[in-house]
């Protein structure tokens, strides 16, 4: 079965790229040899992959990438870091319809370096 793939890279110059694919392997092999030159990461490398989700639709894994993209930075580093706490204080107010969001958190590996 496919599935989507939503994934973050911490970039070396400390940004954050959030992205999705069917194929996380190749992507970030595509990411790392500069497969797509002017593309966010060409002039940030190396990148680091920090987490991914997978979803089983093109349309869930675009709406969550979306959704990760609107986030502010400390939003994504208190994702990455898995501090709930925090990201429930950053999103507090912030909801569109005024519930919790349900769609699935990334599987995080803590990264080396600062963030």
């Amino acid at each position: 079965m496919l599935s989507f793939v939503v994934y973050m890279l911490h970039c070396v110059d400390g940004s954050f790229y959030i992205g999705q694919t069917d194929d996380l392997e190749v992507r970030l092999a595509q990411h790392r040899d500069r497969t797509f030159t002017d593309s966010y990461t060409d002039e940030r490398l190396p990148v680091e992959l920090v987490g991914f989700a997978e979803f089983p639709t093109r349309d869930e894994a675009l709406a969550r990438e979306r959704q990760l993209k609107g986030w502010s930075r400390k939003k994504k580093i208190a994702l990455i870091d898995a501090d709930w706490a925090r990201i429930k204080a950053y999103a507090k107010g912030r909801e569109r319809d005024g519930r919790p969001s349900t769609a699935p958190v990334l599987s995080l590996s803590k990264g080396q370096g600062e963030r």
